[in-house]
């Protein structure tokens, strides 16, 4: 059973490799099983098809992403200073400071919805889903601030926007440090609405 599973995750973590880099589409079954180095067999034994291996891959990229994103909002002080955690953690993902999450090449979650752009299919719901969750885990912290509820709604949706605007800077334009400047607007926001 250990070997079936150690199987199956370096398929999807080789494939994950693949598709961030390349693009699902630009990447064939044959250069995943290359890069694998797992016979085809075993590959249609996890997975019935590559859309059933991109799904196991965003899956896989959702955990570990989040876990990684809660675990930066754990290491800072409760308070302001832990809603400002997210944006030096993405500075220091955008600067290639994350080793568990591997080179930056922009969100593999928009980029994937962008091949995959129908809302009715799973990897599109499952990268919308991604978004959904992480907007879930800046939640909590803002919530922490003890803000009215619609402060605190539209603070989480702010953050949001900040946060994938930043993506977008660091990955379209190559802006490195589009999350500092995002963390300077967030503070700016977060101090207007704490002090009025």
């Amino acid at each position: 059973m250990g070997d079936s599973s150690d199987k199956r995750q370096q398929l999807i973590s080789s494939a994950f490799e693949l598709f961030y880099t390349k693009g699902v589409h630009a990447v064939g079954i044959n250069e995943v099983l290359s890069h694998s180095g797992v016979a085809k067999k075993t590959l249609y034994h996890h997975f019935k098809s590559k859309h059933d291996l991109v799904l196991a891959v965003l899956q896989y990229r959702d955990q570990r992403f989040c876990d990684w994103f809660a675990a930066a909002f754990d290491a800072a002080e409760p308070g302001q200073s832990r809603v400002l955690a997210m944006f030096d953690a993405l500075d220091d993902w955008f600067n290639d400071r994350v080793r568990t999450l591997a080179p930056f090449h922009g969100c593999f979650f928009i980029n994937v919805s962008g091949e995959f752009s129908e809302p009715d299919d799973p990897l599109h719901r499952q990268c919308a889903h991604h978004k959904a969750r992480v907007a879930g885990l800046i939640q909590a912290q803002v919530q922490a601030l003890e803000l009215s509820e619609y402060d605190s709604a539209m603070l989480t949706r702010s953050l949001c926007l900040l946060k994938e605007g930043a993506i977008t800077l660091a990955y379209v334009q190559g802006d490195r440090t589009a999350a500092v400047g995002a963390r300077q607007a967030a503070e700016a926001l977060i101090g207007f609405l704490i002090n009025r």
